[in-house]
C-alpha cells in the first residue's frame, strides 16, 4: 500500500506524486493475453471500442491504468467516472469527461487518472465482448499490476435492501463455481473463483464507511432476468411461488447472497488471463420478498451509489489518499 509522504502535497499536485509512487510500486507482471495469433497481427482493431493497435497510441493513451471499473449502464458508468474525478482531486472539471468510445454507440468509456470506466450493457455475451477487447487494451498498453471491478445492481438472496455483496465465487444454475462457454462445439469450463485477497481488502474499507452493510458471498450468475431467475412476474411462468422459493433456499444454502448476469464471465476471464478481479453489487431487494422492486427513486439511487463509493474507497487507499 502507497504511504503519504510527512510533507503537505497541494491538491492540483498531489495526483502526480502518487501517480508516481504508485507506478514504481506497481512494476509487476504486463497483463497478458492467452491468444499466440496476436501477435503475428499487422494491426488489432478493437472495433467495438473504436480503438486500434494501428491508429491509436495505446501505451501512451492507457499505460498508467491501474484500475478498471465496468458496469452495465453506460449513463451509471459517465457518473461513476465525474465521481472518482471529485474524489482524487484531480484538475478540470469533472462534468467534461470525454468517452472515448464516442465513435461507437455499444459501449462507453472515461479515463480519469489511474482509473478507467467502461459500460459493459447487460448479460453475459455484452460483458464478454467488452472484456476481450478491453484486457487487450490492457496488454497493448503495457498495463501492469491492473484490478478490475464490475459495479453493479443485483437481486438479494436473504439480504436487506441496500446490502453490497462482495462476490466470493460466481456460481452457475447448479450453483458450482464454473462457466461454461461453446468453442468450436464444444463445451469449454472455467473457474469463476475471484481473487480472495482483493474480496477482504474490499470488506475491510466496508468497515471504515459509515452505514454500509457489507457482505462477502457467492453470487448466482444467470443467463435472464425473468425465467432464469426464478421470478413470477416474466412473460412467462412455467413453475409455482413454492417452487420459487425452494430454488432460492437452496442458493442460500450453497452460499448464494445475490443473483445477477454477469459474474461468471468477468471471473473466468478475469482468472484466466491473471487478472486480480472483484464483483462488488448491492442488493435492491430481498427476493425472498418478492420479484419487483418497491423502493423509492431517491433509495434507489443511494443504493446504487454503494458499490461506487466503495470501490473509490479502495482505490484511494491504494494510492494513498486514504491511510
Amino acid at each position: 500500500m502507497c504511504v503519504r509522504a510527512s510533507f503537505v502535497v497541494l491538491p492540483q499536485q498531489r495526483m502526480t506524486c502518487q501517480c508516481q509512487e504508485v507506478m514504481s510500486l506497481f512494476s509487476g507482471e504486463l497483463v497478458q493475453v492467452k491468444n499466440p495469433y496476436l501477435d503475428g497481427m499487422e494491426e488489432d482493431i478493437l472495433y467495438h471500442l473504436s480503438l486500434s493497435t494501428k491508429t491509436h497510441n495505446l501505451p501512451e493513451m492507457f499505460g498508467d491504468i491501474k484500475f478498471v471499473c465496468v458496469g452495465g449502464s453506460a449513463n451509471r458508468m459517465k457518473a461513476f467516472a465525474q465521481f472518482i474525478h471529485k474524489e482524487l482531486e484531480l484538475n478540470g472539471n469533472p462534468e467534461e469527461v470525454s468517452d472515448i468510445c464516442e465513435a461507437t454507440d455499444r459501449y462507453c468509456m472515461y479515463k480519469v487518472g489511474p482509473v478507467l470506466s467502461i459500460s459493459h450493457g447487460m448479460g453475459v455475451p455484452s460483458i464478454s465482448i467488452m472484456l476481450h477487447e478491453l484486457i487487450k487494451l490492457l496488454h497493448h498498453a503495457q498495463c501492469r499490476d491492473v484490478v478490475l471491478f464490475r459495479l453493479g445492481t443485483s437481486g438479494g438472496v436473504g439480504l436487506a435492501p441496500g446490502t453490497v455483496v462482495v462476490t466470493d465465487k460466481a456460481v452457475d444454475y447448479s450453483f458450482l463455481p464454473q462457466f461454461e462457454q461453446v468453442v468450436l462445439g464444444k463445451v469449454i469450463t472455467r473457474s469463476t473463483e475471484l481473487d480472495e485477497g482483493v474480496a477482504k481488502e474490499l470488506l475491510q474499507c466496508s468497515s471504515e464507511l459509515q452505514n454500509f452493510p457489507t457482505v462477502i458471498g457467492n453470487t448466482l450468475c444467470t443467463h435472464d432476468f425473468y425465467e432464469g431467475q426464478g421470478r413470477l412476474d416474466g412473460a412467462l411462468c412455467s413453475f409455482s411461488h413454492e417452487d420459487k422459493l425452494e430454488y432460492l433456499r437452496k442458493a442460500y444454502e450453497a452460499g448464494v447472497r445475490n443473483i445477477e448476469m454477469e459474474s461468471s464471465v468477468f471471473a473466468a476471464m478475469c482468472r484466466v488471463c491473471g487478472l486480480k478481479g472483484a464483483v462488488v453489487c448491492v442488493a435492491l431487494l430481498n427476493r425472498f420478498d418478492g420479484d419487483q422492486i418497491t423502493a423509492t427513486h431517491d433509495v434507489l439511487v443511494e443504493y446504487q451509489q454503494r458499490p461506487q463509493i466503495l470501490v473509490s474507497h479502495f482505490i484511494k487507499k491504494r494510492l494513498g489518499y486514504v491511510v
